[in-house]
């Protein structure tokens, strides 16, 4: 088994809807940041890919046909690279109600490093509680700093990083592997793209801020 489909597009685009919608069509296991967050099995690759060294990606992927969301988005480019066979999904959303899913979402519903603190000196002796820690540290390095550069309070420089990283994958990947799509277009365009049949089932829809804030308080205040 191997990586089929890429997923470029950040997170709050649509990418758990496409998750399932690509696990539907026989794409998946599809690897998603809830996938990570759930197992939290890799760590040591992805805080190496973080550093810039060379991530072992068939072991991150091993068991999955696709990936989507942080944290792999933010590696397309080499993963382009590492599965030249693969497709290529750019999610993508208007700025600004981008911006506003994700600044009430993804750039701030998270622990505080005082609260993570708290759960090591509660759990000392729990592996998911250092797991939980390693974890959240990575997303904030990853997401917060090496992506936005510390600076997500910064509502221009948010939507110029998320606006340049969408011009960035169209003119890095070529035309004939790259689906720039909008999940409110439904089974179509995604299908013609991957040459499989239509579903005769309705689009997935999910990942709501209340989803999102419920999976974020059972992931990191559930010891």
């Amino acid at each position: 088994m191997t990586v089929k489909v890429i997923g470029a597009g950040f997170g709050r685009t649509g990418t758990l809807s496409l998750k399932l919608a690509l696990e539907e069509l026989d794409c998946g296991p599809c690897f998603h940041m809830f996938e990570l967050a759930a197992q939290r099995s890799h760590l040591n690759q992805w805080e190496s890919a973080l550093k810039d060294e060379t991530a072992d990606w068939d072991r991150v992927f091993q068991g999955y046909q696709s990936t989507v969301d942080f944290p792999a988005c933010v590696y397309y480019a080499e993963l382009i690279e590492k599965y030249p066979e693969a497709k290529v999904i750019l999610t993508t959303r208007e700025s600004e109600n981008w911006h506003q899913s994700a600044i009430n979402t993804i750039l701030t519903i998270r622990p505080s490093l005082r609260q993570l603190i708290k759960v090591l000196a509660c759990y000392p002796f729990s592996t998911e509680a250092r797991k939980t820690y390693r974890f959240a540290i990575h997303n904030r390095a990853l997401i917060e700093n090496k992506v936005f550069g510390g600076k997500i309070s910064d509502k221009a420089h948010v939507i110029k990083v998320y606006e340049a990283h969408q011009q960035a994958v169209k003119n890095t990947v070529p035309r004939d592997r790259l689906l720039v799509y909008d999940v409110r277009d439904g089974w179509d365009p995604l299908c013609k793209f991957l040459g499989v049949s239509v579903p005769s089932t309705p689009f997935p829809s999910t990942n709501d801020r209340g989803d999102f804030k419920k999976v974020t308080r059972d992931l990191f205040f559930s010891f």
